[in-house]
């Protein structure tokens, strides 16, 4: 294995649950959804704005738009590595592997993440929404790969998505399903795996 290709959300970016109030995690309770409402996953592709999101959220809450203009912008500013994966990513950089990143990620959620020195550590990315495709559509794994040359033989992607690591795997690239729960078992696994 040369190349360990990391999800975002969820994998190396959470929000801490301790920072969160009750009704932030209400609002984004869609997320952990077995599948992304169309009007978010509309948004990680590019085609829906946030302006957009934002009055599609009062629709569905039913509160005021400037509380749920609030509310995502707290959704993104409380996003922030999580530490387990941000030390094993650190390894891995130094061990000498390929390190990616291939994420459905909108433009506002996208710009306050690459502000954080764990970003500089990848050699490339795949950002959804300036690609106009999200997992677990093949086109975004073969931008990936043919964009950077990666031999999907030689390719780990994690993943905190059963769908997306399936979708990977069509395409010869290995999988590790990792669990958003419990990050610090997720890290050890892949450290015993790979150093």
């Amino acid at each position: 294995m040369k190349n360990i290709v990391f999800d975002l959300g969820g994998v190396l970016f959470a929000r801490d649950r301790k920072k969160c109030d009750p009704e932030l995690l209400e609002f984004f309770g869609f997320l952990r959804a077995p599948q992304m409402p169309r009007f978010w996953e509309e948004y990680d592709r590019g085609t829906n704005t946030l302006d957009e999101v934002t009055q599609t959220l009062v629709e569905m809450t039913g509160r005021p738009y400037a509380r749920c203009a609030e509310v995502l912008q707290q959704a993104i500013d409380l996003q922030e590595p999580i530490p387990a994966t941000e030390r094993l990513v650190g390894e891995l950089k130094a061990a000498g592997y390929r390190l990616y990143v291939l994420s459905n990620m909108a433009r506002e959620f996208i710009a306050h993440l690459r502000r954080f020195p764990v970003y500089g550590l990848f050699d490339g990315e795949v950002i959804s929404c300036e690609e106009l495709t999200v997992k677990p559509e093949p086109r975004i794994y073969e931008i990936l790969l043919g964009r950077y040359g990666l031999d999907p033989g030689e390719t780990l992607f994690v993943d905190d998505r059963a769908a997306n690591i399936e979708a990977a795997g069509r395409l010869g690239i290995r999988g590790f399903l990792f669990d958003h729960r419990d990050p610090e078992a997720s890290c050890a696994e892949l450290r015993s795996q790979l150093l």
